[in-house]
């Protein structure tokens, strides 16, 4: 395509796919399988004539209607080379012809239709014959060997109707002006022939180009489609759903999607709200809106925006409505997280200013606690230090990643026996929510120590036990917290919950920030969990698994070893993936209902 002159960019996307910025390796394919169909053709065409030749000359030779009877064997020959050429000569470009094969082509027409003509004793006419090689030359062969066979008939021609005769009687001859008007018509018929041959060569290549550009243009159409976040359903006006992208199907039954079947949005019960809109979109005949839910199973449910559009214009019968499916959870998650990306610059600027009254708060009770001599009094001031102090690290940690200032390196951390800590924070967890009954903790590595500060590991227990806390089922034992080695230098830390599995759509957007099916919840207790993970270069992650044959939800971290571990009776009924000794943990997407 043109291109403005003042503008350097291509007058269309897509116009890398005509004239030379094409990939012509299928074009050439095309045109090898076109040449050889219409060789294949003509090859046809001569064993029918060669067929019918023969045929009528057995015919002629039984009626006694005139002709030498050798004439048969010469057509049994010459149908037998149009058969050889059939099966030997089978070229897929005219450069792969050679000049012999021309010759047993088109030469053995020419010969055997001038021996009939010439020897034959009736009114037969087999002139119109000598069209086939004429024809032959001209579309299959270049222009020069189409007028050269249209030469050589007319020559025939000549001879036959005025140079033979002439000498044979001594007269003068009467055919030459047939001869030679039958000759020009031959020459016609091989420039015209060889003109469409062209034209349609050209009309064939226009099309193989534009069938290039519109199957690129269905391969980025498809790509697009199926890696957008937004679902894409397709339907008719009864309401059949022909087309689905890999969103719209987790959207309406998660990973039950059948593929390839067609399905009836008015024939499953959750999907009537889907079903109403695509009826109201024909009948109006423009786009709707509406916000809808749409029921995957007993447990899950999708608040989704669908946006209607036809394919269509008003008055016309047919075509098909494209439904535009968005989850509302995402979209207020992406509200949220703008809103909170402002609030978290903000807790950082308030962070800073609590810094000053915690050190003035902290000196003073220092210097009560030197006055203060009574047992009550100074276990009052060691609980404001503690606090305090507590409270020092929540602001320090704010400030890192508000800043955006390295952590603590992990080797300045000193060694932390992991078991015992877990037995303090899980008794304390236990009794400050009174779930003595329903907690039970197995420790397995009883001999592992681990780089994890003290606060940060108290608060990723209790982050996990309270979403554990919060969907687990109240029965004994309902929450299980894990210890044993994994492989031969890490720990798997696991709690285990009795809850309802995740949902398909929930599970691609666990450990990421501000995405929570409740609207209470901030959705950043598994964000916090998975960056204080990382800043001691442990890994978390989520899995549905089996314990004492009841299945839960389990969170694990990987938490690396500091000293060497003594291999430890493991909790055999854990379901764990069994192809490495540490499996790969992938990183997850947004929190869900298990955020904090």
């Amino acid at each position: 395509m043109r291109q403005s002159q003042g503008s350097s960019f291509a007058a269309s996307w897509y116009s890398g796919f005509e004239g030379g910025g094409i990939d012509v390796s299928p074009h050439r394919r095309y045109v090898h399988r076109s040449f050889a169909r219409m060789w294949h053709a003509f090859m046809m065409a001569r064993v029918l004539v060669a067929s019918v030749l023969l045929a009528l000359q057995m015919f002629v030779l039984l009626t006694r209607s005139g002709g030498p009877s050798w004439l048969i064997a010469i057509n049994s020959i010459h149908l037998c080379l149009v058969l050889v050429a059939l099966w030997w000569i089978q070229p897929t470009d005219r450069s792969q012809l050679t000049q012999g094969q021309w010759l047993m082509t088109i030469g053995v027409d020419l010969l055997m239709v001038g021996l009939l003509q010439h020897y034959q004793e009736g009114s037969l006419n087999y002139e119109p014959l000598l069209a086939l090689p004429v024809l032959l030359a001209a579309i299959l062969g270049p222009l020069l060997a189409g007028l050269a066979t249209a030469a050589a008939v007319t020559i025939y021609l000549l001879v036959e109707s005025a140079l033979v005769p002439a000498l044979l009687a001594g007269g003068p001859t009467t055919g030459i002006l047939q001869a030679g008007l039958s000759g020009v018509g031959f020459f016609m018929l091989a420039v015209l022939a060889d003109h469409l041959s062209r034209r349609l060569a050209r009309e064939q290549e226009l099309a193989e180009s534009s069938q290039a550009a519109a199957r690129a243009q269905a391969q980025v159409n498809e790509v697009v489609v199926e890696g957008m976040s937004e679902g894409v359903l397709v339907t008719d006006e009864h309401g059949v759903v022909r087309s689905a992208n890999p969103a719209a199907q987790r959207m309406l039954m998660g990973d039950a999607y059948p593929q390839g079947a067609r399905l009836l949005l008015s024939g499953r019960p959750g999907w009537e709200a889907l079903a109403h809109l695509v009826q109201q979109s024909f009948a109006q005949g423009q786009p709707v809106q509406a916000e809808l839910d749409v029921h995957v199973d007993e447990l899950t449910t999708h608040r989704v925006q669908a946006r209607s559009r036809l394919t269509r214009a008003r008055g016309e019968r047919g075509g098909l409505c494209v439904l535009f499916l968005e989850d509302l959870r995402e979209i207020e998650a992406r509200v949220r997280t703008e809103k909170l990306a402002s609030m978290g610059r903000m807790s950082a600027a308030v962070a800073h200013e609590i810094r000053n009254p915690l050190s003035a708060i902290t000196q003073a009770n220092a210097l009560l606690d030197e006055e203060v001599t009574e047992a009550g009094q100074k276990r009052l001031t060691r609980m404001i230090d503690e606090n305090a102090q507590r409270l020092a690290r929540t602001v320090d940690d704010i400030l890192n990643v508000a800043r955006v200032q390295p952590a603590q390196e992990a080797d300045r951390i000193p060694p932390l026996p992991l078991d015992p800590s877990l037995r303090v924070i899980t008794t304390e967890w236990s009794r400050q929510h009174q779930a003595g009954q329903i907690l039970g903790v197995h420790t397995h590595a009883d001999n592992a120590h681990v780089r994890f500060d003290p606060e940060h590991l108290r608060r990723l227990m209790v982050n996990l036990l309270d979403n554990a806390r919060r969907h687990a089922s109240g029965q004994p034992s309902s929450i299980r917290v894990i210890t044993q080695p994994s492989g031969a230098d890490r720990i798997r830390l696991s709690v285990w919950s009795d809850g309802p599995p995740l949902e398909a759509g929930v599970m691609r957007h666990l450990f990421e920030p501000f995405f929570s099916s409740e609207s209470r919840s901030s959705g950043l207790g598994l964000y916090l969990c998975r960056e204080l993970c990382e800043r001691y270069g442990a890994q978390i992650a989520y899995q549905r698994s089996s314990l004492d044959l009841k299945d839960g939800n389990e969170f694990y971290v990987l938490l690396p070893t500091v000293t060497a571990l003594s291999r430890q009776p493991v909790q055999q009924s854990l379901s764990y993936p069994p192809q490495e000794s540490v499996p790969p943990v992938p990183r997850l997407g947004r929190p869900s209902q298990f955020n904090a």
